[in-house]
């Protein structure tokens, strides 16, 4: 993917699958506001898959609204199934195609980073 232009505007979509229980919702909104207090001029919001709302259209229209012309797409799956290879690579054609001028940067799940790797195993053995 491209670099933004310089001065522009990135944002963070932190996207997860959703669920009905409200409480579901707490650790990925933690790591929104865990990020909102490391970069603070960094506009970041959370967006669904299913089952909850915001979906990933709703919530890049918001930040795109906000003045957002680059927006980075990290999806918080720890396991990478067909949402992460097949559903997710879809909706990202979508909102490129909706919106061309906007930079769109998908990154990895985050079950595949070796850093979140070597968390759990630390979390695990402690």
């Amino acid at each position: 993917m491209s670099t933004p232009k310089p001065g522009a505007q990135r944002a963070i979509v932190l996207f997860a699958h959703g669920s009905r229980d409200p409480l579901w919702h707490r650790p990925i909104q933690a790591v929104a506001n865990a990020i909102g207090l490391r970069a603070p001029g960094t506009p970041v919001a959370c967006a669904y898959l299913e089952l909850s709302t915001p979906d990933l259209h709703t919530t890049c229209a918001s930040l795109i609204g906000q003045g957002a012309k680059a927006l980075t797409i990290v999806p918080m799956f720890l396991g990478v199934g067909k949402h992460a290879r097949e559903d997710l690579p879809a909706l990202m054609a979508q909102m490129r195609q909706h919106w061309p001028d906007v930079d769109f940067q998908l990154q990895a799940a985050v079950g595949e980073n070796p850093r979140l790797i070597e968390l759990l195993a630390d979390i695990a053995l402690s």
